[in-house]
């Protein structure tokens, strides 16, 4: 009886060890998600995601003046980036 006992308790630590494991996502399998920006001039969407953050860490390099944070720009300075982008596709 007491070896039962044992032998459950094993098994239930057991799982509980090996299943957040079992659960733990890789990278390659992650999905990366952007969020969506208005560009009122040009009156469609953009996903801000990677892609776009490589895009605009370039724009940056040669305009200083621009904050790191897009969101934290004039309306002005958005509006020069998304015309510059539709200039420059992917």
């Amino acid at each position: 009886m007491i070896r039962k006992g044992l032998l459950a308790i094993a098994l239930f630590l057991s799982i509980a060890l090996v299943a957040p494991m079992a659960t733990r996502t890789t990278s390659a399998a992650q999905v990366a998600v952007g969020v969506k920006i208005y560009d009122r001039d040009h009156k469609d969407y953009h996903v801000w995601d990677d892609n776009e953050i490589k895009f605009y860490d370039g724009w940056r390099h040669d305009h200083p003046d621009f904050q790191v944070d897009f969101r934290k720009n004039t309306r002005a300075q958005q509006s020069a980036y998304w015309n510059w982008r539709h200039e420059h596709h992917d």
